[in-house]
């Protein structure tokens, strides 16, 4: 009888807090992985996580999951990393920044000493600079370390624009760019409902489309994590479901366009920097970015979100 290596589907997640947990459950529901390892300082809490989760297992897909160490990153396709201090009321992503790379710097070498083929895909805020922090700690090739970048603002503006025109969000084609926080981009010139930019679907279909009620629906979307931190002390599950998203465009191999943070050229000006544009996910990470033909102060604004980015970065002293 020959024996044969058997190569389980593992996705390894470092931080078993709200995101890290609410990511494992909306794994487990989708049966994409037959492994999921949490890791956590707090190995009680990845345990009584990990615990609740196998009883969830004989209604949901067989899934081993289980609580581990950095060790058992090994084989894992993605390691998801959402350890952290956490955004607190009234505090910018950007002010979180000196405190998680310090966080990363001891996080990630162990991560690819265990696993130096898989990917890495950061949801840690702020979630830019830190996916660049990564990168940098980490030595891998750019395109394996991702970070959810605006895929989450994407899918608060499209939900927001599909509750103006009363449509299902599914159904709204509209990107978020830039930094995931306060610089972020809406790409109004290229949103559209069924191939229809906003203006001609508003004046075909009778809905008020002024600049007024534009910017109050961008201002939802920028302004939305500080509305839930001040009610609920945290966001978890909409990201939680943008990680299952991007994890099942690389595990299935997918080629979605989603939008999410990677190194940046210098296309629109500012380079060694990660930010969110519209890319291309496939087993491999980054395929390719996607470089939209972006209105003159749509451009400004990226260059503006990448700028501040950079100074960030450039503070960190990597």
């Amino acid at each position: 009888m020959s024996h044969q290596t058997h190569h389980p589907r593992r996705v390894a997640i470092v931080g078993a807090g709200n995101v890290g947990a609410s990511f494992a459950y909306g794994l487990l529901l989708t049966g994409l992985a037959s492994e999921i390892v949490l890791i956590d300082a707090n190995h009680a809490k990845a345990e009584g996580e990990a615990m609740d989760l196998n009883h969830a297992v004989p209604l949901a897909h067989p899934t081993r999951v289980f609580a581990g160490s950095y060790a058992d990153c090994a084989g894992a396709a993605v390691t998801v990393i959402t350890a952290g201090s956490a955004q607190r009321p009234g505090e910018t992503r950007l002010d979180l920044v000196q405190r998680n790379a310090q966080i990363f710097q001891q996080i990630i070498p162990q991560v690819v000493a265990a696993n130096p083929n898989g990917l890495l895909l950061i949801a840690t805020n702020p979630v830019d600079v830190l996916s660049y922090a990564a990168w940098k700690f980490s030595g891998l090739p750019s395109q394996r370390v991702i970070g959810s970048g605006t895929i989450l603002d994407t899918a608060r503006f499209r939900y927001l624009l599909s509750q103006r025109f009363d449509v299902d969000p599914r159904s709204v084609h509209a990107f978020i760019i830039g930094e995931h926080g306060d610089s972020e981009v809406p790409v109004w010139s290229l949103a559209n409902i069924a191939g229809m930019r906003l203006p001609v679907y508003c004046s075909s279909n009778g809905f008020q489309c002024g600049l007024d009620t534009l910017d109050e629906i961008f201002a939802q979307t920028r302004d939305a994590a500080y509305h839930i931190i001040e009610r609920k002390g945290a966001t978890y599950y909409a990201i939680a479901t943008g990680l299952v998203r991007i994890v099942e465009a690389i595990l299935r191999d997918q080629g979605s366009v989603l939008s999410v943070s990677s190194l940046q050229d210098d296309t629109y000006g500012v380079g060694d920097v990660y930010f969110s544009l519209p890319t291309v996910l496939d087993a491999a990470g980054v395929n390719h970015v996607i470089r939209l033909d972006l209105a003159e102060d749509e451009i400004a604004g990226l260059q503006r979100s990448a700028r501040i980015l950079r100074q960030t970065i450039e503070s960190l002293k990597l």
